[in-house]
């Protein structure tokens, strides 16, 4: 049974800078062109560890048969709308020596993503929906989340929601959010995302609160793996060395864009193939060491070749 994410395809221009940004002059830096949004790199990445993955998403007039093409190439099912009117979205990415990024985002065609892209046959074939939540942070992207909410709750389809960003979360209202995902059974958080959810100071507390409201939290610590809690409990604890494979160790950080989005799938791909809690979140925690050895949000290797990039 598949995985449907609705989410966001982005253009994603990745600048490395070796050295802190200097204001009004140059600063070099290796910069690299790649398909990216957290919805598309959540749906690759499921893909990549072998979920029937499709994604719901708008793309503009000026990138949209690159970005089908890629979402094909890393094995998702694209249900992808091409806005005649926007361009395709797009975020510079600043990644400094640690990993670390900071984003100027242009939300471009994804902020018309709504309703009239929404059909109840998009669930044929689908166990579980996953929201991002930037769909949520513009009009139409609420109505959609909305009508398709209803629609999974009418037919046993299971939900999940990645909060997305903090600063749109305060913009949005953590109330207002709490409230408009309320029947989702998973949240999938990182660690500044489930503080500023519940108000807690300790990541431990956000999980056990978070669960207690929505059944299940993954809260991604970055470096410091993860946490699962369930029903109010935590329940598992995963550090990103264990990885499953004796011996095995963490790929070096290079880029932690899309990260994140990684873990999701890692973790749901893994609660959609019967694994239980533990090597679930220990999945996610694989995925996510695997997305920081490399530029861009997306798995490795199955990128289009230079010659059929869009600029």
């Amino acid at each position: 049974m598949g995985l449907l994410v609705i989410g966001d395809v982005v253009t994603d221009v990745v600048a490395l800078h070796h050295a802190p940004v200097r204001g009004g002059t140059d600063t070099e830096a290796d910069i690299a062109l790649r398909p990216g949004g957290s919805g598309a790199n959540t749906a690759a990445w499921a893909a990549h560890l072998g979920a029937d993955a499709r994604l719901l998403a708008r793309a503009g007039y000026d990138t949209a048969d690159w970005h089908r093409a890629e979402l094909v190439r890393a094995g998702v099912r694209p249900h992808l709308t091409v806005d005649r009117e926007h361009p395709t979205a797009v975020v510079i990415a600043m990644v400094d020596a640690t990993g670390e990024r900071s984003f100027l985002t242009n939300r471009g065609a994804s902020r018309q993503l709504g309703p009239a892209d929404w059909s109840d046959d998009l669930l044929d074939g689908v166990r579980h929906l996953h929201l991002s939540a930037y769909t949520l942070f513009a009009t139409p992207g609420l109505e959609l989340v909305r009508v398709a909410i209803q629609a999974a709750k009418g037919q046993g389809v299971t939900i999940s929601v990645d909060p997305a960003s903090t600063g749109f979360l305060r913009d949005f209202g953590v109330a207002r959010f709490l409230r408009e995902t309320a029947e989702a059974s998973i949240v999938i958080p990182n660690r500044d995302e489930a503080l500023l959810l519940t108000g807690e100071t300790e990541p431990e507390a956000a999980a056990a609160s978070l669960s207690d409201r929505y059944g299940t939290a993954a809260v991604k610590l970055g470096a410091a793996g993860a946490l699962l809690a369930e029903h109010g409990g935590i329940v598992s604890r995963a550090p990103c060395r264990t990885l499953g494979v004796p011996g095995e160790t963490v790929s070096p950080t290079v880029d932690t864009t899309g990260a994140g989005d990684a873990f999701a799938a890692g973790f749901l791909a893994a609660r959609l193939a019967g694994f239980p809690a533990p090597e679930s979140v220990e999945a996610g925690c694989r995925a996510g060491a695997e997305a920081v050895g490399g530029v861009g949000g997306r798995p490795r290797g199955r990128s289009a070749p230079r010659e059929a990039l869009p600029y």
